[in-house]
């Protein structure tokens, strides 16, 4: 089978993105096969991003300075020895730690690095190919992995480790297939710091159309699966199979709502970021409506909502982060840009903190509705003004 090099790409992200998030519906098979505590799970989890954040901005820097290749090809394949290491230590939690530290770091790398490389094998085709390539690659990664796994676990007689069979063979064959990917020269001029902001994400069009919403690309999908569960009085039994369904319709939604978010794009930039604003608003008032009732099928309905909420904001940032940085920061500001987007994985926290404070968990939900309704009043009104997106498509 021949594989173009964009192709080739894919793959490897929609690899990674399916062993990053493979492990959200796992978190209740540890609390039920070896007893593992709230505090230790909520650790687990946060590993994840301690590893990925950093390594989002030095993996864009890095790729900006030696080429998308050499750095992307390491990281893929250090995905699958990822989810070794949580088959091997299934039982021992410092090596589960280890482990989600390790899958952080790839998964920071790559979604950088990879987008940017992307971008750069779509420069022939029409304008937000490489963005729309790009988020349908990981977001097809992020819905099956842990629709795949939770429901593994539900019927496997070992659920701490057969349900990770499948990533371990998919990851393996995705970095065969990335192997022979040729990627562009690095520019010469490239040597800047590792870790430095691009002028781009500190100018006055990153900051208030692209900032405020970030956070609700991973923040929708994050209060979706991780948090209203959770506050949710359900009965246990399926609940494995139940996280995996709710995790696999949020993010499944978001791959299926992407082809229309480019058409909006399309029509006008940052349009399909209000909409995908809109259908965070809604689906938090969905959110409300089911802890009222302890219901998970309003929970159900809650998730496509939260989908095209996560979908269109993924898109929309891409596109708008394509026209404004130059191809020789193209990384760097890819990297930024995905960084504030898994500060929304702090949302279940920052939610059960506000609901600690007395407002409840509807209160809290309500001072998230305000939230997002303000982020959603700032980008509209300053993406009124395409000057300077514009000019950074003509750097381009």
């Amino acid at each position: 089978m021949t594989f173009r090099p964009w192709q080739r790409v894919s793959l490897a992200m929609f690899a990674v993105g399916w062993g990053a998030n493979q492990f959200s519906p796992m978190l209740l098979a540890y609390r039920d096969e070896l007893g593992m505590s709230a505090q230790a799970r909520a650790l687990l989890f946060a590993l994840y991003a301690v590893g990925l954040i950093p390594a989002l901005l030095i993996g864009g820097s890095a790729s900006d300075r030696w080429g998308r290749r050499a750095v992307v090809v390491p990281f893929v394949a250090l995905s699958p020895v990822a989810t070794a290491l949580l088959m091997v230590w299934s039982d021992w939690v410092p090596g589960l730690a280890v482990a989600r530290l390790l899958a952080g770091i790839s998964s920071g790398v790559v979604f950088g690095a990879a987008s940017a490389w992307m971008a750069d094998l779509s420069v022939d085709d029409a304008p937000g190919t490489g963005a729309r390539r790009a988020a349908l690659s990981l977001s097809a990664g992020f819905g099956l992995g842990p629709l795949v796994a939770g429901v593994v676990a539900e019927l496997s007689a070992h659920p701490l480790v057969v349900p990770y069979l499948p990533h371990l063979v998919l990851g393996v064959v995705a970095l065969v297939v990335l192997l022979p990917a040729a990627g562009p020269a690095p520019a010469s001029a490239v040597r800047r710091p590792l870790v430095s902001l691009p002028a781009v994400t500190r100018g006055r069009r990153f900051l208030l159309t692209v900032a405020p919403t970030a956070p609700w690309v991973f923040g929708c999908v994050a209060i979706s699966f991780a948090y209203l569960p959770s506050v949710v009085d359900a009965p246990t039994e399926g609940a494995l199979a139940f996280a995996g369904i709710l995790t696999g319709v949020a993010l499944g939604t978001g791959v299926a709502v992407q082809p229309l978010a480019r058409r909006l794009d399309d029509h006008r930039p940052l349009l399909a970021g209000r909409v995908g604003m809109v259908c965070a608003t809604v689906a938090l008032l969905v959110g409300i409506a089911a802890v009222t009732a302890d219901s998970r099928v309003l929970l159900l309905v809650a998730a496509p909502l939260f989908g095209a909420g996560y979908g269109c904001g993924l898109v929309s940032g891409l596109r708008e982060v394509e026209r404004l940085a130059p191809p020789d920061e193209r990384g760097a500001v890819v990297a930024v840009f995905y960084g504030l987007t898994y500060l929304g994985f702090f949302a279940p926290y920052l939610l059960g903190a506000v609901a600690g404070t007395g407002l409840g968990v509807r209160g809290a939900l309500g001072a998230a509705i305000a939230v997002a309704v303000a982020g959603l009043l700032v980008v509209s009104l300053a993406g009124r003004d395409q000057r300077h997106s514009v000019a950074g498509a003509s750097r381009g």
